[in-house]
């Protein structure tokens, strides 16, 4: 066997703040000291070494020496842990309010998984998988997420199944609390076409209408829509953040179940690089 040595390219400042969480969930449970194989800080570089890189819950385990079960079961716990500091909605619609953001963005991503061989109907009355998405041919998880205006993600919805379109996650998860913002906080929120329908203070695109039968759209309405996909897109780079710091979200073998917590910690965890949350 060839040993040698690997540098995990994260501040030290996130993974005892991560230790930390870990030593105080042990304290909750009143854990005995000296009771587990590694250390919080030990774990907190486990869990880091498989959110960053996306190393193997075997090979950590190994390197660490100790079970593949407790391996697996460590790195739910940093999950937990970090998924319990993601932001509520709320407080962040007001945060984001309090800080003079003009506006908000919402959007909604597949988060690839492995198979989950869970069926439903669709519309149709034909059985369905129902974590297959037929928009991007992949199984997943669709999760939202709002970012502020330069795109940093503030916050993500629990996950709903592949088959789940934007629009139906989002009456769901967020348009109420979209709504409240809008109407209490002054803070509009602007969308994709994905989103059409939301409702008053989502600002999506205007449709053409493609039966043949319409007028185009005039030009203050294409203008409309062109800043708005200009502005809107920034949104794009929430996802961008998360994905391509946190490698383990580019494609999941855990339960699809468990998307909202993996995508909530790896929110949690970039709050804390950004300066967000100490």
């Amino acid at each position: 066997m060839i040993t040698y040595r690997a540098t995990l390219d994260v501040a030290d400042e996130l993974a005892h703040y991560l230790s930390r969480l870990l030593a105080e969930e042990r304290r909750r449970r009143s854990t005995p000291r000296g009771r587990r194989a590694l250390s919080p800080f030990k774990q907190a570089v486990l869990g880091l070494r498989w959110y960053r890189d996306r190393t193997a819950i075997p090979a950590l385990a190994r390197d660490n020496d100790i079970s593949r079960a407790t391996g697996y079961r460590y790195v739910d716990e940093v999950i937990d842990v970090l998924a319990a500091q993601a932001p509520d909605l709320h407080e962040a619609l007001e945060k984001a309010a309090e800080g003079g953001e003009p506006y908000v963005i919402v959007d909604g991503k597949l988060f690839a998984s492995d198979r989950l061989g869970e069926k439903t109907l669709n519309k149709h009355g034909r059985e369905i998988d129902r974590w297959y998405s037929g928009k991007h041919h992949t199984q997943g998880g669709n999760v939202l997420v709002i970012t502020d205006h330069t795109g940093f993600p503030l916050w993500s919805s629990p996950v709903e199944p592949g088959c789940i379109h934007d629009i139906t996650a989002a009456t769901e998860h967020v348009l109420g609390a979209l709504y409240w913002a809008a109407s209490q906080l002054d803070l509009p929120t602007l969308a994709d076409g994905g989103f059409q329908g939301a409702g008053i203070g989502v600002h999506t695109p205007i449709k053409h209408n493609k039966t043949g039968k319409g007028r185009p759209l005039d030009v203050d309405n294409r203008t409309y829509n062109a800043l708005l996909r200009g502005l809107r897109a920034r949104g794009e780079r929430g996802f961008a953040l998360l994905t391509q710091r946190w490698r383990t979200l580019q494609h999941i073998t855990a339960s699809p179940r468990k998307i909202t917590a993996i995508v909530q910690a790896a929110l949690t965890l970039t709050h804390h690089e950004h300066g967000r949350i100490h």
